[in-house]
């Protein structure tokens, strides 16, 4: 389940700095950021949907490790999109080519790149109406292929 707090009064103005920073100051807290300044507070999972994440996140490492093509994320990954939202997607990757027109300093913080393909994979507690804003994010940010995977309704 995520919690959105909408923060405007207080962080109008609010700089992608200030947020990562606010990021950096509270290590156990998973942040996003919407591009109209909501902060997203992301719940951890539980074992079936974490199990199932990670089993993602090795099928995309392995068919990248093959093609030598991009580099592979995990959730911790936050994407500051050209859209002004802070995105974390539970699965990412990006086309080598891309990945290497970045600084060092831009590929150790929060990459200011919209990934290339993405999976968010909904858990029991996450509403899929959320999600489905946050893929069209992802493809009004530049995607190229994403996956929204919905084990409750066996959808993709």
């Amino acid at each position: 389940m995520t919690t959105v707090l909408n923060l405007e009064p207080l962080t109008h103005g609010l700089t992608r700095q200030q947020f990562i920073d606010l990021c950096r100051s509270n290590p156990d807290l998973d942040l996003e950021r919407s591009p109209q300044g909501e902060l997203i507070i992301m719940s951890p999972v539980g074992g079936t949907s974490g199990r199932q994440e990670a089993n993602l996140i090795t099928k995309v490492s392995l068919w990248n490790e093959q093609t030598q093509l991009g580099v592979v994320f995990s959730s911790s990954t936050i994407f500051s999109l050209p859209n002004g939202g802070d995105r974390s997607p539970d699965v990412a990757w990006v086309a080598k080519s891309r990945w290497e027109t970045l600084s060092r300093e831009q590929q150790d913080g929060f990459p200011p790149i919209c990934p290339d393909f993405v999976i968010e994979l909904r858990s029991p507690s996450d509403r899929l109406t959320p999600l489905q804003a946050k893929m069209q994010e992802y493809l009004l940010s530049g995607l190229q292929l994403g996956w929204l995977i919905n084990p409750q309704q066996q959808q993709v």
